[in-house]
């Protein structure tokens, strides 16, 4: 110990006073440390305390009584002014005590994750017999959880319909749990992607579910109409003594509506949306300018989506008109007409699938006589603008057959 103590006093820049208060600092920098161990300690006794008192909080107020869960509010905001941030609540499967019903946030990220495994596993710890759904309220009436899973199926299949309304069958989604997984039923998804592609999405490669097939791959929507607006300036006449010139401002509009079953209807008028866009609700529409066809949906090797298109007029049927019998008609050439439409699909802003852009657009007339065709093609100029689309929002299906 003596050679250790002269070597040390030795050593360059130690002097005297260093060696006295040599024990000093070592007692001092001893006592800090246990010092900040005792505080942190309490820190974390503090915010235990807060974390009951807060969660005690909740259960009164959950009881009914707001004034006691008032009171724990404010003794747990005193202990930890922002202990409402640092604990997260989220009922647990076995529900016995408050401590046990809350968990921390990283496992509801991961429950969030796979919302469906984690409704099915819900149901699975409730009761022994798997029940979709439990009335809220007591009543004498036969609840809908009492049916049978293949009823309440089929008559999800009805929500949705052979219209497509998978909107509807989201809101429904919403009630509760057990309507949640039935409407993520993959036998509801497959059809409805058969209903829109056909054979061509027998593969569900490179997607991971039905669903999401029908949400990503490209296609065109059916709960709305796309609609374009059209506006140019026309030169008039000029006037009797030479002086001016008018000049028309002429505004117009396209519409078109597509349908599940592949049929498209085309409309072009003046006419505002919130006038047409009711009328082409239905294929049962009285509108007399209509063009009706039917469309298909195309993808090329450069992976974009186009759709191609051939509509007519609507045929009516002229009735007999017997004051002229008996004279002798000149005879017309009778022609049919019809219109072939290219359209490229693309997505606008964070909405998908919501953009139509002309690619061309040409008349077939077809003489009954003599079988000619006559095709004549129209120039895509800005007269041509995007079609952009529009969701009805009192849309509902009016289909008569379940999907």
């Amino acid at each position: 110990m003596f050679r250790a103590q002269w070597m040390f006093e030795l050593a360059p820049g130690v002097s005297s006073s260093n060696l006295e208060n040599r024990p000093c600092r070592a007692a001092r920098g001893s006592l800090q440390k246990t010092s900040a161990d005792t505080k942190g300690k309490q820190e974390q006794a503090k915010e235990e305390k807060a974390r009951e008192l807060f969660l005690k909080a909740v259960e009164e107020e959950q009881n009914g009584a707001l004034y006691e869960a008032i009171k724990f509010y404010r003794r747990a905001m005193q202990l930890v002014p922002d202990i409402e941030f640092k604990i997260t609540y989220t009922r647990s499967p076995d529900g016995d005590g408050v401590g046990n019903s809350y968990i921390e946030d990283n496992d509801d990220d991961s429950k969030m994750a796979d919302l469906l495994s984690y409704f099915q596993q819900q149901l699975t710890f409730q009761e022994s017999v798997l029940k979709l759904c439990q009335p809220e309220l007591e009543s004498s009436q036969t609840h809908i959880s009492v049916l049978p899973m293949e009823v309440l199926m089929y008559i999800f299949r009805w929500v949705v319909s052979s219209d497509l309304d998978l909107r509807s069958l989201e809101q429904l989604s919403l009630v509760c749990r057990g309507f949640y997984i039935c409407a993520r039923d993959p036998e509801i998804w497959r059809l409805a992607c058969l209903k829109v592609w056909g054979r061509s999405c027998i593969k569900l490669v490179p997607y991971t579910s039905w669903r999401e097939m029908f949400l990503e791959r490209p296609r065109v929507r059916f709960d709305g109409v796309y609609i374009s607006k059209t506006t140019y300036i026309r030169q008039g006449e000029q006037s009797l003594d030479g002086f001016y010139r008018a000049w028309h401002q002429v505004e117009y509009y396209r519409y078109i509506r597509f349908f599940p079953d592949g049929h498209v209807m085309m409309l072009t008028t003046p006419e505002e949306p919130q006038s047409i866009v009711p009328r082409l609700r239905t294929r049962n529409t009285r509108t007399d300018a209509i063009l009706l066809g039917h469309y298909r949906l195309s993808q090329d090797t450069d992976n974009q989506t186009k759709v191609f298109a051939v509509i007519t007029k609507k045929k009516e049927e002229k009735p007999l008109d017997y004051k002229y019998r008996y004279f002798r008609r000149v005879p017309v050439q009778e022609a049919d007409q019809s219109f072939h439409v290219g359209l490229q699909l693309c997505s606008s802003g964070h909405q998908r699938f919501n953009k139509l852009i002309w690619i061309h657009h040409s008349c077939h007339i077809t003489y009954k006589s003599t079988g000619e065709t006559a095709v004549s093609a129209f120039e895509i100029d800005k007269m041509y603008t995007p079609l952009f689309f529009a969701r009805v929002r009192s849309y509902t299906a009016f289909s008569e057959r379940p999907l």
